[in-house]
């Protein structure tokens, strides 16, 4: 059996850490054949794409590893709530995007909320970027952020206008501070207010197919 293999790092200059593991769970295989048999739906107004349900035991395996980096790499030693945790799939095209699909987001305006991502596609799934806002300077976006950020934000798109299609790289509203690969069983934990989208490619054509598509574990939690 492969450990887990966990290392955190302090990006852009607010220095936030997003921490990475390898080797996540112990059956990603198990978990690639339950996700082929469940039933997707419509993942809601946000994320563009697909969601369907965890298998029962998938917060129970992870649990501890997760309340480990937590404690670990956050300063968290509280107990931690599940808010959401499911098997998401992109799979719109980039021509089919609404304007917050094609910028850089934050999961949580409110403090202590933690964001995960487990990539399930051998192949890799582009992985995750994280950004900084050029006008403002902001890496992160929480309460009283927000505010300031999004009247910026909006000043902006309506003088340079906003991507095509998926953020790849470096815009003239926003500058691509780390890029981590979506390698096999690899997850990510970082704070809810940072600034991030999937690395997606421009040109990409998403498949619905679990076992084809960009499958990967969403999962947000309280502290």
């Amino acid at each position: 059996m492969t450990r887990p293999d966990v290392r955190a790092r302090r990006i852009g200059q607010e220095r936030e850490p997003v921490v990475v593991i390898d080797h996540f769970a112990l059956d990603p295989d198990a978990l690639r054949a339950f996700a082929a048999t469940r039933p997707f739906g419509p993942a809601g107004q946000h994320y563009p794409g697909i969601k369907a349900p965890l298998p029962p035991d998938y917060l129970r395996a992870q649990g501890r590893l997760i309340a480990a980096v937590a404690r670990d790499a956050f300063g968290i030693t509280g107990p931690i709530s599940v808010l959401e945790a499911r098997f998401s799939i992109v799979t719109l095209t980039p021509d089919a995007l609404s304007l917050e699909q094609r910028l850089p987001h934050v999961d949580a305006l409110e403090p202590g909320q933690l964001a995960l991502i487990h990539y399930l596609v051998p192949a890799g799934t582009g992985g995750t970027a994280f950004y900084r806002h050029r006008s403002t300077g902001y890496e992160t976006v929480d309460g009283p952020r927000s505010a300031p950020y999004f009247d910026a934000l909006k000043r902006d798109l309506a003088r340079q206008g906003a991507p095509e299609g998926y953020i790849d790289g470096d815009t003239p509203l926003f500058e691509r501070i780390a890029a981590l690969d979506g390698v096999y069983n690899r997850a990510l934990l970082y704070r809810g207010h940072m600034l991030h989208s999937g690395v997606i490619a421009a040109d990409a054509a998403p498949s619905p197919d679990p076992v084809a598509g960009r499958l990967t574990v969403t999962g947000f939690f309280a502290t």
